[in-house]
């Protein structure tokens, strides 16, 4: 199942990302899920991290909710809001 996550982080939040962020790519490196694309949202001018997009394929949403107890970018609390959302992909013109 494909799973996207949608978080924006907390004002002020750039330096406790970056202390997170060698950790957090080592547990997406073994991590229960395919992290099929993730990456940084960023501000307008492309200057600012502002939050996180991941498309996660999961056996069911439960191996989603653990990732927010194991991943160290979620344990370091920098996300103000976060949509979790079962995605179907109908159109994929990645090349």
């Amino acid at each position: 199942m494909l799973f996207v996550i949608f978080a924006i982080d907390k004002p002020g939040m750039a330096e406790t990302r970056a202390a997170a962020m060698d950790a957090h790519r080592q547990y997406l490196e073994s991590a229960p899920f395919k992290n099929v694309m993730s990456g940084p949202l960023m501000d307008d001018a492309g200057e600012n991290i502002i939050g996180s997009l991941y498309m996660l394929d999961a056996e069911n949403r439960g191996v989603i909710d653990q990732m927010f107890k194991d991943d160290p970018l979620c344990q370091a609390d920098i996300w103000e809001s976060v949509e979790v959302r079962h995605f179907v992909a109908r159109v994929d013109n990645r090349d």
